[in-house]
């Protein structure tokens, strides 16, 4: 059965102050149309900008995530997203009247029963699922983070954490159905935090809108009377703080056993709404947070805009190739006798492209360069791999098919062998900087495992202007 996409039914609204920033917000949840995605929208700006719920949006990720264009930002998004995401909403506006959305209980579950209320309805279009057919895996080395992407028919989500705190210890949770799980097992949890981290954040003005009812204060060293007084002087709270037999202040007792790593999935999915895209694969995750849940984002969201690509262009799928001749003559403006690039087997954007160029006995070039014994000219092997080169620029500007990549140099050009009939170019080329529109590749094309040419190519992206 095909799964479609949705949206809410109605309008709803829900207010309080944000978490870091103690300001007041009303934010509004509006139905929005197919294929709108997720988008918070600054009402208090004026103009109605909108910012999507994407990865590259991301401008901090310090104490929550952040997303931002130019100066209009919104703080704290994950556990609205989360509720969105968690809720399988599609499409979704989300306005708000000022930097932050409401803190509430430091859970989701506030957005989800406001979500619920509004009612979710099924719309037009199919949801646009990105299907994880290859192991993907991120690892930061310093923090001891390890996110690995499985392919699986379906969503599944496993964490763990161990902070080397007796009140917090070892923990693991696992997410196995988002629609039966979500809304009573994960969306309640609420953000925690260890008592060092409150006092440093208190002492940089953040936080401001935290109190012992919106968050799990977990103690992780010692503390007298006159601290804890000065703590709560620093809050802004009017009662008492304590700190409780089972190392949490105030005695918070905990919603579920495990409701600290349980948080972190919760967060882990608010963030993973950045890809864009539903997901179908197994999440694995140990010692997650947001800035290594956004850097997975990011990487799952190129793979994302990649496939969204390789389905503009290549219709018919083959096993082994990115794009066949009929895709690259919808990329590439050239065509015969100039057109020198076969098909694409190997793409990363923005970073990396192999193409092939078959080379028979009829090349057009052959009987003048040279009677008797043909050589492909150089110049055309360096425009072979300039043309391949040029397939790397398809996610660097809106509508491709109506650019052109041209020659503005060409550095450290070196021809190793000649390239006769019957050879096979392996042209790669790698992206090595870009500026706006203007680009540095350094390309190199191979006869086998032999290196036959090359060269570091400066192009610009120009208007290809119709004749």
């Amino acid at each position: 059965m095909l799964d479609l996409q949705t949206t809410i039914k109605s309008p709803v609204s829900l207010s309080g102050v944000g978490l870091h920033t103690g300001t007041s917000c009303t934010m509004t949840f509006k139905p929005a149309p197919d294929n709108h995605g997720i988008k918070f929208v600054r009402t208090d700006l004026g103009g109605k900008l909108e910012i999507p719920a994407l990865a590259e949006y991301v401008v901090d990720i310090s104490r929550g995530t952040t997303l931002g264009i130019g100066d209009a930002k919104v703080y704290t998004v994950e556990h609205v997203l989360a509720a969105v995401a968690g809720l399988q909403i599609d499409n979704i506006i989300i306005e708000l009247d000022g930097i932050e959305p409401p803190i509430a209980d430091g859970s989701s579950k506030p957005f989800v029963d406001k979500l619920l209320e509004a009612g979710i309805v099924k719309q037009k279009e199919p949801k646009d699922y990105l299907i994880i057919d290859e192991t993907i895996t991120f690892h930061n080395e310093d923090e001891q983070v390890d996110i690995v992407a499985l392919p699986l028919d379906g969503f599944r989500m496993t964490v763990m954490v161990d902070y080397q705190n007796p009140a917090l210890g070892s923990q693991h949770t696992g997410l196995f159905d988002l629609e039966k799980e979500f809304v009573s097992e994960f969306a309640p949890t609420r953000t925690f935090c260890f008592l060092s981290e409150v006092e440093t954040l208190a002492n940089q003005g953040l936080i401001k809108g935290g109190n012992i009812d919106n968050a799990v204060v977990i103690v992780d060293r010692k503390v007298t009377d006159t601290d804890l007084e000065e703590l709560s002087t620093k809050l802004g709270l009017d009662t008492q703080i304590t700190v409780g037999k089972n190392g949490f202040l105030n005695e918070n007792n905990l919603r579920f056993k495990n409701e600290p790593v349980r948080h972190k999935l919760l967060d882990m999915i608010g963030d993973l709404a950045l890809i864009g895209a539903p997901i179908k694969a197994q999440i694995l995750a140990a010692r997650p947070g947001h800035k290594a849940n956004v850097e997975f984002a990011k990487k799952i969201r190129k793979l994302y805009l990649q496939k969204q690509l390789e389905k503009k262009y290549q219709h018919v799928k083959k096993e082994g190739i990115v794009f066949d001749s009929v895709a690259i003559q919808k990329i590439l403006p050239h065509r015969y006798p100039f057109l020198l690039v076969d098909k694409i087997i190997h793409l990363e954007l923005d970073k990396k492209v192999i193409g092939i160029k078959s080379v028979t006995t009829n090349e057009p070039f052959f009987p003048g360069h040279f009677p008797g014994r043909p050589i492909m000219p150089g110049v055309l092997i360096i425009e072979a791999m300039a043309q391949t080169g040029g397939i790397l620029m398809l996610n660097s500007v809106e509508n491709p098919e109506e650019k052109l990549v041209v020659f503005m140099g060409i550095d450290n050009a070196k021809f190793r062998k000649q390239v006769v009939p019957g050879d096979q170019l392996i042209l790669e080329a790698e992206l090595i900087n870009q500026r706006s529109r203007f680009v540095i590749i350094k390309a190199v094309a191979k006869v086998g495992n032999n290196v036959v040419a090359e060269a570091e190519l400066k192009a610009a992206i120009v208007d290809r202007v119709e004749s």
